[in-house]
Protein backbone atom coordinates (compact mmCIF):
# COMPACT_ATOMS: atom_id res chain seq x y z
CA UNK A 1 0.00 0.00 0.00
CA UNK A 2 2.62 2.34 0.84
CA UNK A 3 4.11 1.51 -2.58
CA UNK A 4 1.10 2.29 -4.35
CA UNK A 5 0.71 5.49 -2.64
CA UNK A 6 4.28 6.40 -3.06
CA UNK A 7 3.55 5.84 -6.92
CA UNK A 8 0.67 7.89 -6.72
CA UNK A 9 2.42 11.19 -5.11
CA UNK A 10 5.18 10.72 -7.94
CA UNK A 11 2.73 10.66 -10.82
CA UNK A 12 0.84 13.57 -9.02
CA UNK A 13 3.87 15.49 -9.01
CA UNK A 14 5.15 15.22 -12.01
CA UNK A 15 1.57 15.43 -13.49
CA UNK A 16 1.41 19.25 -11.53
CA UNK A 17 5.05 19.78 -13.40
CA UNK A 18 3.67 19.06 -16.62
CA UNK A 19 0.43 21.30 -16.24
CA UNK A 20 2.45 24.23 -14.40
CA UNK A 21 4.53 23.98 -17.61
CA UNK A 22 1.86 24.37 -20.17
CA UNK A 23 0.38 27.07 -18.08
CA UNK A 24 3.46 29.11 -18.15
CA UNK A 25 3.87 28.08 -21.56
CA UNK A 26 0.10 29.48 -22.47
CA UNK A 27 0.52 32.43 -20.62
CA UNK A 28 4.19 33.16 -22.15
CA UNK A 29 2.66 32.94 -25.95
CA UNK A 30 -0.75 35.06 -24.42
CA UNK A 31 2.08 37.37 -23.82
CA UNK A 32 4.08 37.56 -26.73
CA UNK A 33 0.45 37.40 -28.93
CA UNK A 34 -1.03 40.56 -26.74
CA UNK A 35 1.85 43.05 -26.34
CA UNK A 36 4.24 41.54 -29.38
CA UNK A 37 0.88 43.83 -31.60
CA UNK A 38 1.21 46.74 -29.77
CA UNK A 39 5.42 46.81 -28.78
CA UNK A 40 7.63 44.82 -31.64
CA UNK A 41 5.85 44.33 -34.72
CA UNK A 42 2.85 46.60 -34.37
CA UNK A 43 0.50 46.32 -37.60
CA UNK A 44 1.89 43.59 -39.23
CA UNK A 45 -1.18 40.82 -39.79
CA UNK A 46 0.98 38.28 -40.37
CA UNK A 47 2.81 38.33 -37.43
CA UNK A 48 0.40 38.47 -35.25
CA UNK A 49 -1.65 35.58 -36.78
CA UNK A 50 1.00 33.44 -36.07
CA UNK A 51 1.52 34.56 -32.02
CA UNK A 52 -2.22 33.92 -31.90
CA UNK A 53 -1.90 30.50 -33.91
CA UNK A 54 0.81 29.29 -31.53
CA UNK A 55 -0.82 30.58 -28.63
CA UNK A 56 -3.95 28.62 -29.67
CA UNK A 57 -1.81 25.46 -29.79
CA UNK A 58 -0.22 25.58 -26.80
CA UNK A 59 -3.88 26.59 -25.35
CA UNK A 60 -4.89 23.31 -26.61
CA UNK A 61 -1.85 21.06 -24.84
CA UNK A 62 -2.35 22.94 -21.66
CA UNK A 63 -5.89 21.70 -21.64
CA UNK A 64 -4.77 18.07 -22.25
CA UNK A 65 -2.22 18.54 -19.46
CA UNK A 66 -5.03 20.04 -17.26
CA UNK A 67 -7.03 16.86 -17.90
CA UNK A 68 -4.14 14.56 -17.46
CA UNK A 69 -3.51 16.57 -14.26
CA UNK A 70 -7.12 15.82 -13.09
CA UNK A 71 -7.36 11.80 -14.12
CA UNK A 72 -3.92 11.45 -11.64
CA UNK A 73 -5.75 12.91 -9.13
CA UNK A 74 -7.39 11.16 -6.10
CA UNK A 75 -11.47 10.93 -5.84
CA UNK A 76 -11.69 13.36 -3.23
CA UNK A 77 -9.09 16.18 -5.14
CA UNK A 78 -11.38 15.19 -8.08
CA UNK A 79 -14.51 16.22 -6.18
CA UNK A 80 -13.03 19.29 -4.76
CA UNK A 81 -11.97 20.03 -8.27
CA UNK A 82 -15.09 19.93 -9.82
CA UNK A 83 -16.97 21.87 -7.31
CA UNK A 84 -14.50 24.55 -7.52
CA UNK A 85 -14.47 24.43 -11.31
CA UNK A 86 -18.42 24.40 -11.53
CA UNK A 87 -18.55 27.63 -8.49
CA UNK A 88 -16.26 29.53 -10.92
CA UNK A 89 -17.81 28.51 -14.36
CA UNK A 90 -21.21 29.09 -12.51
CA UNK A 91 -20.28 32.34 -11.66
CA UNK A 92 -18.23 33.60 -14.75
CA UNK A 93 -21.34 32.74 -16.36
CA UNK A 94 -24.11 34.46 -14.33
CA UNK A 95 -21.59 37.73 -13.85
CA UNK A 96 -21.04 37.55 -17.62
CA UNK A 97 -24.37 37.66 -18.68
CA UNK A 98 -25.81 40.24 -16.33
CA UNK A 99 -23.03 42.61 -17.34
CA UNK A 100 -23.99 42.12 -20.94
CA UNK A 101 -27.67 42.78 -19.67
CA UNK A 102 -26.81 46.21 -18.18
CA UNK A 103 -24.67 47.13 -21.26
CA UNK A 104 -27.41 46.27 -22.99
CA UNK A 105 -29.99 48.81 -21.35
CA UNK A 106 -27.40 51.20 -21.13
CA UNK A 107 -27.06 51.35 -17.60
CA UNK A 108 -22.91 50.42 -18.24
CA UNK A 109 -19.70 50.86 -20.47
CA UNK A 110 -20.45 48.60 -23.18
CA UNK A 111 -17.36 47.51 -23.70
CA UNK A 112 -15.94 44.94 -21.16
CA UNK A 113 -12.42 43.71 -20.54
CA UNK A 114 -12.38 40.12 -20.67
CA UNK A 115 -9.71 39.98 -18.51
CA UNK A 116 -12.36 41.36 -15.37
CA UNK A 117 -14.24 37.81 -16.33
CA UNK A 118 -11.29 36.22 -16.24
CA UNK A 119 -10.07 37.18 -13.12
CA UNK A 120 -13.31 37.30 -11.78
CA UNK A 121 -13.33 33.41 -12.45
CA UNK A 122 -9.72 32.65 -11.39
CA UNK A 123 -10.52 34.53 -7.92
CA UNK A 124 -13.71 32.38 -7.29
CA UNK A 125 -11.81 28.61 -8.49
CA UNK A 126 -9.41 29.72 -6.20
CA UNK A 127 -11.62 30.52 -3.17
CA UNK A 128 -13.51 27.16 -4.36
CA UNK A 129 -10.44 25.17 -3.98
CA UNK A 130 -9.81 26.43 -0.64
CA UNK A 131 -13.50 26.26 0.89
CA UNK A 132 -13.61 22.40 -0.79
CA UNK A 133 -10.23 21.30 0.90
CA UNK A 134 -11.42 22.95 4.50
CA UNK A 135 -14.51 21.05 3.85
CA UNK A 136 -13.11 17.97 3.23
CA UNK A 137 -10.18 18.22 5.70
Amino acid sequence: MEKQTSDWNKNTKKNTIRLFRWTMAWVLTLAIATFGRLYIWESNTLLSLIAIGVNFAIGIGYIFANKHHLRGLDELQQKIQLEAMALSLSVGIVSGLTYSLLAQAKLVHPHAEISNLIILMGITYSIGIFLGNRRYK
